[in-house]
């Protein structure tokens, strides 16, 4: 990654001006920071200090959250120490109204602005800011933008009209509420600072286009690289992602060596910290020689106890996602197996109770036994091929989802064939259902006679007309609504393969 951004490359500002003195461009990793892993375990960021309300995270700092009268900032620990450079900065500015603030800076200034009312930093900075201004607080409407302001550390910053009377630059760009991070390229090369900008609009890096351009500009020699943001009674989230520092020699100017840009001090301070960790390690590794003789002088045995004792394989982590995955599909599947028995259950006693009344009706209308049943009977036959079509599509899901899944595991598994057993005795129990039905129908319909429909006699009181179609409507509703949870639980366990 080092290697890919130090490699030399053209700004944005050099291919404008069609120079042929293309500067030497080194990454400063000292001055810059990027996700992932962005922060150590005490929760800093290597080489910077942040202040106020900003919240570093894995792969992101958060200036400022959507909260009203919010501050933050990023400072870099240690000044830069060369004369020309060049920043990319990737950030984000969300929130949940049509306007945000108060906005988010960009800074290189002479000292550290921990805190305060420009856009959460020190004001009389002696420097330069970008700003991007999202509040109109003059009412031009000329909000969303950004703003170049300089200043030698005796101007106070013209909040009401927005930095206007005090601008070296700008440009009108919305930046708030973009489908892509929004990218920032901040040159200041032979005493010209040229800003481009990437709108956020597309997936595309490089995807740069002019903002502003402030020539003889004069910046300290050596200065702190911070960003800050700051709220007021419109909020949103301002996040930055990464901040890559480029430092830009003239061509032909050797640039220094990385030895020459520690100072003496601060060598001879990591070098005694180096010595104490190196003392500590040692002292470590004596106790757990001493705790576990029997690993003694085999390094790979040692490496091997820890590794198994602390991770887990690729084919272990594999194997147990397969039968986490298999125990769930197979609660499942029992789960079905005992709704679709009482379902069938419900079903035989009721085509019983409708057998019994179809021949107790048939005992005392002798003559009309035919007429009398026969509109029952196609209601009752139409009930049962629709219970057998949506236990069918049931079945045919979940056949889907135990064949994605048997292609991770051997064939004929237990698994698979208890669920298999399952579905075969619920195929039966149709068939028998599907049979008593055909026989009750044939048995009451004349095949030389053309039937009517004459008039019901009053059903029993045990079963009547409305019982029926509202046993009909609930059941319907019933198997509607398990066919929605169980497409929505055969989804949920596609996901997690």
């Amino acid at each position: 990654l080092l290697l890919a951004l130090g490699r030399p490359a053209l700004s944005g500002a050099q291919a404008t001006e069609g120079s042929a003195a293309v500067p030497h461009r080194r990454f400063e990793y000292k001055y810059s920071f990027k996700g992932p892993h962005l922060v150590q375990a005490d929760g800093a960021v290597p080489f910077w200090v942040h202040t106020g309300n900003a919240i570093p995270s894995a792969d992101q700092i958060r200036i400022t959250t959507s909260l009203k009268s919010q501050k933050g900032s990023v400072w870099t620990k240690n000044k830069s120490i060369f004369e020309y450079w060049e920043v990319e900065v990737t950030f984000r500015v969300t929130g949940r109204g049509r306007i945000g603030a108060d906005g988010l800076a960009i800074w290189f200034t002479e000292e550290q602005g921990l805190e305060g009312p420009v856009f959460g930093a020190a004001d009389k900075w002696n420097g330069v800011g970008i700003f991007f201004d999202s509040f109109d607080n003059d009412g031009k409407k000329n909000n969303p933008g950004v703003i170049v302001v300089g200043n030698n550390g005796k101007l106070l910053y013209d909040h009401q009209n927005d930095g206007s009377t005090q601008a070296l630059a700008s440009c009108q760009r919305d930046f708030r509420n973009k489908p892509y991070p929004v990218r920032v390229k901040i040159t200041y090369y032979q005493k010209t600072l040229t800003v481009l900008i990437n709108n956020g609009f597309t997936p595309d890096k490089e995807d740069y286009e002019f903002c502003a351009k402030v020539e003889d500009m004069v910046l300290p020699s050596q200065g702190y690289f911070g960003i800050s943001a700051a709220t007021g009674g419109l909020a949103d989230d301002h996040d930055v992602l990464s901040f890559l520092t480029f430092q830009l020699t003239e061509p032909g100017k050797k640039a220094p060596t990385p030895d020459a840009e520690i100072p003496q001090k601060d060598k001879e301070k990591y070098q005694e910290e180096f010595e104490h960790f190196q003392q500590e390690l040692d002292k470590k590794k004596e106790e757990f020689q001493r705790e576990h003789p029997d690993v003694q002088g085999q390094p790979g045995k040692l490496f091997e106890l820890f590794f198994n004792d602390v991770f887990e394989t690729v084919s272990d982590r594999e194997l147990r996602q397969i039968f986490e995955g298999q125990n769930r599909i197979h609660l499942e599947i029992k789960q079905l197996n005992r709704q679709l028995d009482m379902i069938l259950d419900e079903q035989r006693k009721y085509v019983s109770a409708v057998t019994e009344e179809i021949a107790k009706r048939g005992a005392g209308f002798p003559g009309q036994q035919g007429q009398v049943s026969q509109q029952e009977i196609e209601t009752v036959v139409k009930t049962q091929e629709e219970v057998i079509r949506q236990v069918k599509e049931i079945r045919s899901s979940v056949t889907d989802a135990l064949r994605s899944i048997s292609g991770a595991q051997h064939p004929g598994s237990a698994g698979v064939y208890e669920t298999t057993q399952h579905f075969n005795d619920i195929k039966e129990h149709l068939h028998v259902v599907k049979r008593d039905i055909e026989h009750l129908v044939q048995r009451n319909t004349p095949s030389n006679e053309k039937q009517k429909c004459p008039e019901l006699p009053p059903f029993p009181s045990c079963l009547s007309t409305m019982h029926f179609f509202i046993f009909v409507a609930v059941q319907t509703v019933l198997f509607i609504g398990y066919v929605m949870y169980r497409s929505q639980q055969e989804a949920a366990a596609k996901k997690f393969f």
